[in-house]
C-alpha cells in the first residue's frame, strides 16, 4: 500500500508528487495517456505562461535553471543590477486582450518584495514542465505508471482503493489531478458547480495563405475575437455562440477557416491545419477539495476560461499548498484539521480566479455594452495604480490568505530574504521545510527551532533587506506564518510553529 495515490501526470499531478516524495512519503501516479511526450504539450500548441508565483515554487525546489534550460530560456527571469530594489517587470501580461505597460507597474507598491532570480514569469511548454517535473520525482522515488486508466474508487475512514482494469492501487490518500473532465471528481461525488460558456474558443496551428491579413496580437472584432502569437501559423479564436461548437464534432479545416474569416473580417485562407482543439469558457469549480480520503487539484477542481493563462498557475499554487499538508498528516505530526485548510485556504483562490475570467469574458463580448466597458478598463489600466492592480492580480503577488493574524506580511508569499553571506531563502527551502529565519542578533529563536529541526531549518544573520522585521517563519510553501518585529518574540514563534508542525519532536 502506498502513502498516496495520485490519478494524472499533468504538471500539478507531478509537482504533488515530487512534494510527498521530498517529505519521504510513498506516492504512485498513475496516467491514462501511455507517452509523456505529445504534439499537443509541445509549442506552438502546449505554451503556457508561468507566473512569478509558479516560477518561485520550481526556484524554492531548486528547478529553476532545469526549467530554463528545458524552455529554451538562456537567462533567469526577473534579473537585476545587483542593487535591493526591484527591477521594473519585463512581462506584464494583458486583461482581456488590452495588454499593460511595464513602465506604468509601481514596484513600491507591490507587497513586500525584494529583488530575486524568480521575481517575473517565464514563457515555457508543458513538455519541458512535465519533463522536468518527470525527472525530480523519479530522483525522489516517485513510481509514474502510464497507460493506466482508473474506473472505479473505493474510499472509508481509513484507506481508498482505485482500479484499473484487473489492477488495484491501495493507498492512504488519492488525489485527482485529472483535469477538467476528471474521472476521480465524478467517482468521489464531488459536487461542480458555476457557469455555463458564453463562447466556443480554439486553438490551432496551421499553414496560413495570406497571413499578412491577420494582425498580430489580439484582435477584438464584433463577432468575435482573435490572437495571431509570433509562433508561425499558431492561432487563437473566440467565438460567441455560447459554447455551442465546443467538443461537438472535430473542428475541420472547413469551419475553423470560416470561424477565423467571420471574427477576422478577412477573406484569410488555411491551406492546411495541422493540429486544432476547441473549448470553452465555462466556469466551474467543486465546492469543496476533499471528501473523506479523497482531493482535487488544479482543473480536476476548478475550470474556466484559458483567458490570462491562470489555469496551470492555479493548479501549481495547489500543488504547493497541498504537498506538504498532505505529508505531515501521513508522517502523524499534524495537528487535527490541516489537510481541511487546504480547502480553505485554496478554495477562495480559485473562486477569485474564476471571476477574474469570468470578467474578462464579459469585456470582450461583441456588443456595445462590452465595448462600452473596454473603454473604462482602458482607461483605468493606463493609469499607474490601475496597471499595479491588474498586474498583482495576474501574477498571484495581491494574494493572501487569511490565516488569522493582523501582520501585513502573515499569509502572503515570502520574499526572497538574502542573508549577508549571500544566502536566499529560495536556498534554504530546496528540501521542503519550513524555514525560521532569525535577523535578531541575540539568536533568539534558535533554542525554539530546534525543537522543530526535522521539519523547519533554522538560518541567522544579518539580511541585505529584513523589511524591519526581527525574525519570520515561512511554511514549506512559500507562505509567510508569522512574521515578528523588533524584540523578537519567541512565544508568539512556538504558538506558530506548533500550529502548523505540531508539537516538538
Amino acid at each position: 500500500m502506498h502513502d498516496v495515490v495520485i490519478v494524472g501526470a499533468g504538471p500539478v499531478g507531478l509537482f504533488l508528487a515530487c512534494e510527498l516524495g521530498l517529505a519521504g512519503c510513498s506516492v504512485l501516479v498513475l496516467e491514462r495517456e501511455p507517452e509523456l511526450r505529445s504534439p499537443w504539450k509541445a509549442a506552438p500548441l502546449g505554451m503556457r505562461g508561468l507566473s512569478a508565483a509558479s516560477v518561485g515554487a520550481f526556484y524554492r525546489r531548486g528547478m529553476l535553471h532545469p526549467l530554463l534550460t528545458a524552455s529554451g530560456v538562456h537567462h533567469d527571469p526577473g534579473t537585476h543590477s545587483g542593487t535591493d530594489e526591484p527591477s521594473l517587470p519585463r512581462q506584464v501580461g494583458h486583461f482581456a486582450g488590452m495588454m499593460l505597460d511595464p513602465a506604468k507597474v509601481d514596484t513600491a507598491a507591490l507587497p513586500f518584495r525584494l529583488p530575486s532570480p524568480a521575481l517575473e514569469g517565464m514563457l515555457t511548454d508543458l513538455e519541458a514542465v512535465e519533463t522536468v517535473l518527470s525527472e525530480q520525482a523519479s530522483k525522489l522515488g516517485v513510481e509514474v505508471r502510464r497507460g493506466v486508466t482508473v474506473s472505479a474508487i473505493a474510499h472509508d475512514d481509513e484507506n481508498v482503493v482505485a482500479y484499473a482494469g484487473e489492477h488495484e492501487y491501495a493507498a492512504r490518500w488519492l488525489v485527482g489531478c485529472d483535469g477538467g473532465r476528471s474521472t476521480v471528481r465524478g467517482l468521489a461525488g464531488f459536487d461542480f458547480v458555476g457557469s455555463e460558456p458564453q463562447f466556443t474558443g480554439y486553438a490551432m496551428h496551421a499553414t496560413i495563405a495570406d497571413p499578412e491579413k491577420l494582425r498580430p496580437g489580439f484582435n477584438p472584432a464584433p463577432t468575435g475575437i482573435y490572437l495571431r502569437t509570433h509562433l508561425n501559423g499558431h492561432i487563437g479564436m473566440m467565438d460567441f455562440d455560447g459554447g455551442a461548437f465546443d467538443r461537438s464534432q472535430h473542428p475541420t479545416r472547413r469551419h475553423l477557416q470560416a470561424v477565423l474569416r467571420r471574427v477576422s473580417g478577412t477573406d484569410v485562407t488555411l491551406n492546411d491545419v495541422h493540429l486544432a482543439s476547441s473549448f470553452t469558457d465555462r466556469a466551474m469549480q467543486t465546492t469543496t477539495y476533499r471528501q473523506g480520503r479523497v482531493l482535487l487539484a488544479g482543473d480536476a477542481a476548478h475550470i474556466h476560461s484559458p483567458l490570462g493563462g491562470q489555469g496551470l498557475n492555479l493548479g501549481i499554487g495547489d500543488a504547493m499548498n497541498l504537498g506538504w499538508k498532505l505529508a505531515a498528516t501521513v508522517h502523524g505530526y499534524a495537528q487535527d484539521g490541516l489537510v481541511d485548510t487546504y480547502t480553505r485556504e485554496r478554495h477562495p483562490i480559485g473562486a477569485e480566479v474564476l471571476d477574474w475570467s469570468r470578467a474578462q469574458v464579459a469585456a470582450l463580448r461583441p456588443d456595445p455594452h462590452a465595448q462600452a466597458v473596454q473603454g473604462v478598463i482602458r482607461d483605468l489600466i493606463g493609469t499607474r495604480d490601475g496597471t499595479t492592480y491588474v498586474f498583482g492580480r495576474i501574477t498571484g503577488s495581491s494574494n493572501r490568505y487569511d490565516l488569522g493574524s493582523e501582520h501585513p506580511m502573515v499569509g502572503r508569499d515570502a520574499p526572497d530574504f538574502r542573508l549577508a553571506d549571500g544566502t536566499r531563502l529560495a536556498d534554504l527551502m530546496h528540501d521542503g521545510r519550513g524555514v525560521a529565519l532569525d535577523f535578531s542578533t541575540d539568536r533568539c529563536l534558535r533554542r525554539s527551532a530546534m525543537g522543530w529541526q526535522s521539519r523547519i531549518r533554522y538560518a541567522a544573520g544579518p539580511a541585505r533587506n529584513d523589511l524591519g522585521l526581527g525574525a519570520v517563519f515561512v511554511r514549506p510553501d512559500g507562505t509567510v506564518a508569522w512574521a515578528g518585529d523588533r524584540p523578537c518574540d519567541r512565544e508568539a514563534f512556538e504558538q506558530a510553529a506548533g500550529h502548523w508542525f505540531g508539537s516538538p519532536a
